[in-house]
């Protein structure tokens, strides 16, 4: 693919997708992919290779004289949305710079600078209301027995697929979010992902874009209106489209090449969540009152894992009484608990749990305040430019 990018390569978008680039090569390289992110990297997956290289590093002093150097810069990026992420950028890459030469920040700096997300735990009053209201749905389906952390365990077992309906339902959907995405926000062509199950994993599911798989683990129950929010969240219109979408406007010249990072495990990981998470709403998805149970089920267990996370590693909570804590309130799949503990426990993934809260809300928000008519121009400042959730935020639909 040949780009047709008009930024020039010496632009502030350029020097920071270099140096990002630089940090996750030489990340990868001093540690042999064996470091705090393994294989992954700190950009799990840039599509801009061809476009901007990283720039080489031989040691981390000279990428924070870089970074000083980006900051200084600040002051004349425009618009003032786009100044506002570089900032966070700038701040978040900082921390990332701290932890891969061997420092050990506190959780607390890491939510807050790495991540971009508010710090402490939810507040128990939105855990309650969250609860609510999925006591009331529970209530009009006829579950009313047993505490609301039973009555949802009844709920979901009672609709999880048999095993062999997995993966036709999984296609079904796949068909059904490649369509809506294509007509709401971005056609991605013949583009698709098989289904790759996998077990005793730490997380639920997982978009592999290089190999065009979305794996999924299958020692979890899944029902159908789950499947349709893994499905939206990793591919359509989700993790997989917004990195063919960023690519193809960088291509046309229409976005700043920094874009091409938003996978990037910083202050982007918010709102790239926060799409994944908000995607059957962005599709207008909602067919019946399961999905209904499950979008309220998400942020309840979007809620709660953040606050475990903090009482694990901020207030000093044991695993078990962390793991006891997602069970009653948030009635989570015991694959799932286990999974969430080992994600808080890891030095650089755990403050990243708060990124799926704090992105989803801020997704949500700017999006439930927009006109229907000024939803393209949302969806455009949504995907088309790299964001904070506080750059995002600052979204105001043009008045005719």
């Amino acid at each position: 693919m040949i780009s047709s990018v008009t930024t020039p390569i010496s632009s502030f978008g350029a020097d920071l997708t270099a140096i990002t680039m630089g940090i996750d090569a030489f990340e990868r390289r001093v540690n042999r992919e064996a470091g705090l992110l393994d294989t992954e990297g700190l950009v799990p997956i840039y599509l801009g290779g061809d476009i901007i290289s990283p720039r080489h590093y031989d040691n981390w002093w000279v990428v924070e004289d870089d970074l000083n150097e980006m900051q200084q810069r600040l002051p004349s990026i425009a618009p003032e949305h786009r100044q506002v992420f570089a900032a966070a950028m700038i701040r978040s890459l900082k921390i990332a710079l701290r932890l891969f030469a061997g420092s050990s920040p506190s959780f607390e700096v890491k939510v807050r600078d790495l991540v971009g997300a508010q710090t402490g735990p939810v507040e128990p009053a939105i855990i309650e209301g969250l609860r609510d209201i999925l006591d009331t749905l529970l209530k009009r389906r006829g579950i009313v027995r047993g505490d609301l952390s039973q009555r949802i365990s009844e709920w979901e077992s009672s609709h999880f697929l048999e095993p062999v309906r997995i993966e036709p339902t999984f296609a079904e959907l796949m068909g059904q979010a490649r369509r809506l995405t294509a007509e709401r926000i971005f056609d991605c062509g013949d583009f698709t992902m098989a289904l790759n199950p996998m077990r005793d994993v730490p997380f639920t599911a997982r978009c592999s874009f290089a190999d065009g798989l979305m794996d999924l683990n299958i020692d979890n129950g899944f029902t159908r209106a789950s499947l349709k929010h893994l499905v939206a969240h990793e591919v359509f219109p989700g993790h997989a489209t917004q990195l063919l979408y960023t690519r193809a406007q960088v291509d046309k010249g229409l976005a700043q090449p920094e874009v091409l990072l938003c996978t990037a495990n910083t202050v982007l990981g918010c709102i790239q969540e926060g799409i994944a998470d908000d995607g059957v709403a962005l599709l207008d998805w909602l067919e019946d009152e399961d999905d209904m149970i499950h979008i309220e089920l998400r942020r309840l267990r979007s809620a709660v894992q953040t606050s475990a996370a903090w009482y694990m590693m901020a207030d000093g909570w044991e695993p078990d009484a962390v793991a006891d804590y997602l069970r009653e309130f948030a009635a989570g799949q015991e694959p799932w608990v286990q999974g969430r503990l080992r994600m808080a426990a890891h030095p650089f993934r755990g403050p990243f749990i708060s990124s799926y809260w704090t992105g989803a809300v801020a997704v949500r928000q700017v999006r439930e305040r927009t006109p229907a008519s000024a939803m393209p121009e949302f969806i455009k400042y949504l995907y088309t430019n790299a964001h904070s959730p506080q750059s995002l935020a600052m979204f105001q639909a043009r008045v005719a």
